[in-house]
């Protein structure tokens, strides 16, 4: 995409007149907003570019100029001019429009304290951290040039949180989005509802200081951090419907007493007990997650990245800190400090590898609650993959009896891989195979004997679909891919082979191709945050069977001698019900995330933000459960409509092409309590077959996307 297309047509831009540019070091410019204070660190290359706008400047007619400042193609051009613009750094505003622009932001709260006001708005704009806290790479053009997804996410807590703003940034960048991250005190709640954001991060909590204070008589160590756990995210929740994560504690690496601490009361169980408290606290909060801060830590091996061997307890920062503290704070010690070479070389030289490892779990459990770039298929080769060698010429998956091991020896590695297979089945990840083999052979091998753990081996019949033949394997992939609806990027293929692997990544680019290494390969499958859902819902454990469901209709379709007879033989069963604030909304919180292709705005809504939704006078939600011949499909739509406007429609695409939408949105014509609504179609690359679903339904298009509906007058009646 062009600069003149991504900025209209002979539009002007120039540096905004409150932008202050100072070279810091050397490939370090600070670009400073006077007004709203936004600091953002960039490289000289930026730095030029950002000089050269001091002047008004034409696009697309000084684009050739540009590029001779950026030597990128135009749509990474384009990319970093938006960015730039979108920040505020640049302006399409003349100094006096400029000003204008912010007296009318400001406007409206005349006579309130001026220094509030600025603050407030200074907040609205807020991105990074506290200087004291700032660990910030200079951006290049390659960061913000690139169009990205973009996140904001809210960071509230202490120096832990605010060190690891820009790592959050990076590795979010790694994985291809633009996190924007703005970063205030513990307490500062009112934040949330002043800035905009897709998730809320909590840090390490005050209070855990009080975690080792002699116990008081009838209490728990924890009591303490846990309620200032629960005031903290009742209080956010008053402000946000958006997630809230927040961090458990480290486990100890030392101990005051040593092995003398023992019991319940013993240093490292309070911080056990305290954690195991905050995950129970979290269940009765909606949309509250905890971050397992304690695992990632001990994954990654503590005692370097934990601080409590080195300055107290409590305090459970980095021990690379230290190398990284203002000078002026010696004079606490006289200016007399140990040689730090020993401290140096047991961080491993990096005083920031903590940070880095925070960072890369809280982005996956990001990942993972807003089920950003989420799998719904993993499609597993067999042989040398499930299982050891050829099956037609081992005769059997495995050659494993009890007197040659136990299950846990060199078995177990596949016995592993195949029980991680079955845990996605039941977060709801169908699974699928491809196998250049002959079926019928491969149907009569794959058995296992009676002393074998059936229940963590995987039958064909785990399997919601399969291509065993001599075919290649993209076609194999692309036929399950057209057979189940998904898109390429919705799937993960793995293999042994690098020659299939190869070909898969250069064939189906979009799809996610694994297989390297299958000594790793069960941990990837079970941690990776793309397989992850943040609730198992009934539905969702039973997907494999639904989706079986709707392959058998298919297959009935096919055979039928008429659409009239098929659908007739499916023995549809449909119940609408609407929805109080007291249901359960897991479920369509699933289908809005989940869904793609009959998702009319793409908009997404959390199960708390439909609690509320629900509790208000002017909405009604509805939910279409639908059960047939094969399967009771349970919870497949929802319908949001507030204040006469259609605002969320959704239908599960197991349910597609059975004329159930058409049934559902007419019922929700009828129960939506107005004469007149109006509805929006957003068009994606995914939702086509939503697209028509007003119009054939008896409403009328008014430009934009957006429809209206009016209830047909009554007919008079008839004088006699």
């Amino acid at each position: 995409m062009s600069v003149a297309n991504r900025h209209r047509k002979n539009m002007r831009l120039r540096k905004s007149s409150f932008v202050h540019q100072i070279d810091v070091a050397p490939n370090n410019v600070l670009l400073v907003h006077a007004i709203g204070q936004l600091k953002l660190k960039v490289d000289d290359e930026l730095g030029r570019l950002m000089q050269y706008f001091s002047d008004w400047r034409e696009f697309p007619q000084d684009l050739a100029e540009v590029r001779k400042l950026l030597p990128y193609e135009d749509h990474i051009i384009a990319g970093t001019i938006s960015a730039l613009h979108e920040r505020g750094l640049l302006t399409d505003k003349s100094a006096e429009e400029e000003l204008a622009d912010i007296a009318r932001k400001l406007g409206p709260t005349l006579g309130r304290d001026p220094e509030e006001l600025l603050d407030r708005y200074r907040r609205e704009l807020k991105e990074g951290t506290s200087d004291y806290w700032a660990v910030t790479a200079s951006q290049a053009v390659a960061d913000i040039g690139r169009e990205k997804p973009r996140l904001d996410l809210i960071l509230l807590g202490d120096c832990d949180i605010h060190m690891e703003a820009d790592f959050l940034r990076r590795e979010a960048e790694q994985r291809g989005y633009d996190l924007r991250v703005a970063a205030t005190a513990p307490d500062d709640f009112a934040f949330a509802a002043e800035h905009r954001h897709d998730a809320i991060l909590i840090g390490a909590l005050h209070a855990r200081h009080f975690i080792t204070m002699p116990e008081q008589a009838g209490g728990e160590p924890h009591e303490i951090y846990i309620a200032q756990a629960k005031n903290n995210l009742l209080r956010l929740r008053e402000k946000t419907s958006a997630p809230i994560l927040i961090d458990n504690l480290p486990e100890p690496t030392v101990q005051p007493l040593g092995i003398a601490e023992r019991g319940r009361s013993g240093h490292r169980n309070r911080f056990r007990a305290a954690n195991v408290a905050l995950a129970e606290l979290a269940e009765l909060i909606p949309d509250v997650y905890v971050v397992d801060i304690a695992a990632s830590l001990a994954g990654a091996g503590s005692i370097p990245l934990l601080d409590d061997w080195q300055v107290g307890f409590t305090h459970m920062g980095s021990p690379g800190w230290m190398l990284q503290r203002p000078e002026r704070e010696k004079a606490a010690v006289h200016d007399l400090m140990p040689e730090m070479k020993s401290l140096v070389e047991f961080v491993g030289g990096n005083p920031y590898r903590r940070e880095a490892v925070v960072a890369r779990t809280h982005m996956d459990t990001l990942v993972a609650v807003l089920g950003l770039s989420r799998k719904k298929c993993v499609i597993v080769d067999l042989d040398n993959t499930l299982w050891p060698g050829v099956l037609a010429e081992t005769g059997a998956p495995f050659a494993w009896e009890p007197s040659i091991s136990g299950v846990f020896s060199f078995v177990g590695l596949y016995f592993g891989l195949h029980e991680a297979l079955k845990c996605l089945k039941k977060r709801g990840i169908v699974l699928a195979c491809v196998s250049k083999n002959d079926e019928a052979v491969v149907r009569a091998l794959w058995k296992y004997p009676d002393s074998y753990p059936r229940e963590r081996l995987l039958t064909l019949d785990d399997f919601v679909t399969h291509r065993i033949n001599w075919n290649d394997k993209v076609d194999n992939i692309r036929s399950i891919a057209d057979e189940l609806g998904f898109a390429p990027e919705a799937f993960l293929f793995v293999d042994d082979s690098p020659i299939e692997r190869e070909r898969v990544r250069q064939r189906l680019p979009e799809v996610e191709v694994w297989g390297e290494d299958l000594l790793t390969l069960r941990r990837a499958l079970l941690d990776d945050p793309r397989l992850q859902v943040a609730r198992v819902t009934n539905e969702s454990s039973r997907r494999t069977e639904l989706m079986k469901a709707r392959l058998g209709r298919a297959r009935l379709q096919a055979e039928a001698a008429d659409e009239e007879s098929y659908l007739a033989s499916l023995q549809i069963k449909i119940r609408i019900e609407r929805l109080a604030a007291e249901a359960n909304f897991d479920r369509i919180d699933e289908l809005f995330r989940r869904t793609t292709q009959f998702n009319a705005t793409g908009r997404v809504f959390t199960a708390l933000q439909l609690r509320e939704l629900a509790a208000a006078a002017n909405v009604r939600i509805f939910a279409l459960h639908v059960s047939d011949r094969f399967a009771d499909h349970g919870l497949v739509g929802a319908a949001v409509i507030e204040s006469g406007a259609i605002i969320g429609l959704v239908m599960s695409c197991r349910v597609l092409g059975l004329g159930i939408e058409h049934r559902f949105v007419q019922h929700v014509l009828e129960s939506a309590g107005s004469d007149h609504l109006t509805a929006t179609i957003v068009p994606t690359g995914r939702n086509l077959p939503v697209r028509n679903i007003y119009r054939d339904n008896g409403f009328v298009a008014e430009g934009d996307h957006l429809w209206r509906w009016q209830r047909a007058p009554a007919a008079p009646e008839l004088v006699r």
